[in-house]
């Protein structure tokens, strides 16, 4: 008899059927190319019919030509570095659309002639943070405090407390980052103290600035003492200020997060923080202070390698000038609301899923207000939910407790409720076939 999988339609065959041309138009021919050989790969396994190729083809096409895919953020971490921190507002998606194409990031419309890029943004950082001489953004937050080590301090001296040399995600240090820029670290005090002291008795002829860092993603309690901005300005060099998670505004549910305005009215120079945490923007490093050191900033040569794009313009922009974003509601999210939000999706999965409406503690995340408790609510589903909801479309991600998945609904936007309950009872039917 002969082999079945002789029958399999040709590469050249199944790309030229209608039915795929949508996902050429979407994919380009080439993903859909690599798609259709799965298929035809599936089949050679004997895991499908030669009939069903072009079937499966289509349903191994992506929505969309890239590998990142949607997530309904679950996990009770209102900005989570993993899933790529601060969610934007539907402001700065749709300033993106424009920005994606030919824009006019550095003409001068009216004149004809090449215009100041950003100047817009610029304007509205400024505007949001008045208390700044002068504003300047480059790609992320690092870049931000590089930037100011090469410029005030290259081959020279930074003076900063022991217990600010932090680390943060993935391994990356502050201090190596700041030597790697020529500078050379100066450390005072001990790990849990520093005084004003310390810091005047390490200054000399050969200091650039002192540095004072928000450890971001930790706390240390007890016997402890540091040194605030304020009197850290009474001494003769610049001091700079990097903030962090990007808060510009003292926020009532962050009582102890740093912001810029506050560092700023303090005495600070120098200003840094990260655009894509509280701030709830894009990627990107925000840097606010005197007017001649940020001209300086922006004029020194490496501030082109630091340069944020069209996109991250137009985001920011949006982020600053549009309504509260994700992060903003998130944090101002009534507990009350949260509740009966979980009770409906409860309701709506009965019968289907052993389903109940849990208190939770959420966190800011991103390095933001370490130790802060968010209250919060979730629905609890049994665990081998977890891994089929984080594979599904669009992916749900909770986390795990006690044997329980848990669905915080804190960073989950309202309007998203209803596919996350479509998500589960997928997943629940799924579940139910295999067992």
């Amino acid at each position: 008899m002969d082999d079945p999988r002789r029958a399999i339609a040709s590469t050249d065959a199944l790309l030229a059927d209608p039915r795929l041309d949508d996902a050429c138009r979407r994919l380009g021919r080439t993903a859909v190319v690599e798609v259709v050989r799965r298929a035809q790969a599936l089949c050679r396994e004997g895991r499908i019919e030669p009939g069903q190729v072009l079937d499966q083809a289509l349903r191994l096409s992506p929505a969309y030509a890239t590998s990142l895919r949607q997530v309904v953020n679950a996990t009770g971490v209102v900005v989570h570095t993993n899933l790529g921190r601060a969610p934007l507002s539907d402001a700065a998606r749709s300033a993106l659309q424009v920005a994606a194409g030919t824009t006019n990031v550095e003409l001068d419309l009216e004149t004809g002639r090449r215009g100041q890029r950003g100047r817009a943004t610029l304007d509205a950082l400024g505007a949001a943070v008045p208390e700044a001489e002068a504003v300047h953004v480059v790609n992320n937050g690092a870049a931000a405090l590089a930037l100011a080590a090469a410029v005030l301090a290259g081959g020279k001296q930074i003076v900063v407390a022991r217990g600010e040399m932090v680390e943060i995600g993935d391994g990356f240090r502050i201090p190596e980052l700041l030597e790697a820029t020529g500078a050379r670290l100066r450390e005072v005090g001990t790990t849990n103290r520093a005084s004003l002291a310390d810091y005047a008795a390490a200054i000399g002829d050969d200091t650039g600035f002192v540095l004072k860092v928000h450890p971001s993603n930790f706390v240390v309690t007890g016997f402890t003492a540091s040194v605030p901005a304020s009197e850290l300005a009474s001494l003769p060099v610049p001091v700079v200020v990097d903030i962090g998670s990007g808060l510009l505004r003292r926020h009532p549910r962050l009582p102890d997060e740093p912001d810029a305005a506050s560092a700023l009215r303090a005495g600070a120079a120098l200003v840094t923080a990260s655009g894509d945490k509280l701030l709830g923007g894009p990627q990107c490093g925000l840097m606010l202070g005197a007017a001649p050191l940020v001209e300086r900033l922006r004029r020194h040569p490496l501030a082109r390698a630091y340069r944020v794009d069209k996109l991250t313009l137009a985001a920011l922009e949006a982020t600053l000038t549009g309504p509260p974003t994700p992060v903003v509601r998130a944090l101002e999210a009534d507990t009350a609301a949260l509740r009966a939000r979980a009770t409906a999706l409860v309701e709506a999965l009965s019968g289907i899923v052993e389903a109940e409406v849990v208190d939770t503690v959420a966190a800011v995340g991103g390095g933001g207000a370490p130790g802060v408790e968010l209250p919060s609510a979730a629905v609890s589903l049994p665990e081998t939910f977890a891994a089929p909801l984080r594979l599904g479309e669009p992916s749900v991600v909770g986390r795990v407790r006690r044997d329980r998945l848990l669905l915080d609904l804190i960073a989950v936007e309202p309007s998203d409720d209803a596919a996350l309950a479509d998500a589960v009872r997928r997943t629940a039917k799924t579940l139910d076939e295999v067992s």
